[in-house]
């Protein structure tokens, strides 16, 4: 009768100290990335377009940023207006300014 465990089971450790081994013999491990990094970057203006294949569904456009300000627009004429707004306010925002600014 052999005393090695089953490929499903956990070996116990070689000290001997009974802690289990995390992974299997001869099973690769990939390494995870940090969670936890960090760039200092923050996203602050988007623009969210929806646009359906087919040219008789409506667009819509929704425009965010973090100064506040909420947009949302349906409907080809509108979209295109809301997207050039939106254009514009990145240009005149205070806050994407002094991010700019401190970059």
């Amino acid at each position: 009768m052999s005393t090695r465990p089953g490929p499903a089971e956990p070996a116990p450790a070689m000290h001997g100290g009974g802690a289990l081994k995390v992974v299997a013999e001869g099973v690769l491990s990939a390494v995870r990335p940090d969670l936890n990094w960090d760039d200092g970057r923050r996203p602050v203006a988007w623009l969210h377009i929806v646009a359906p294949p087919s040219y008789g569904a409506s667009p819509s456009v929704r425009s965010w940023c973090s100064c506040g300000r909420d947009m949302f627009a349906a409907g080809r004429a509108r979209a295109l207006a809301l997207i050039a707004d939106h254009e514009q306010h990145r240009t005149v925002c205070s806050r994407l300014i002094q991010r700019r600014e401190a970059a």
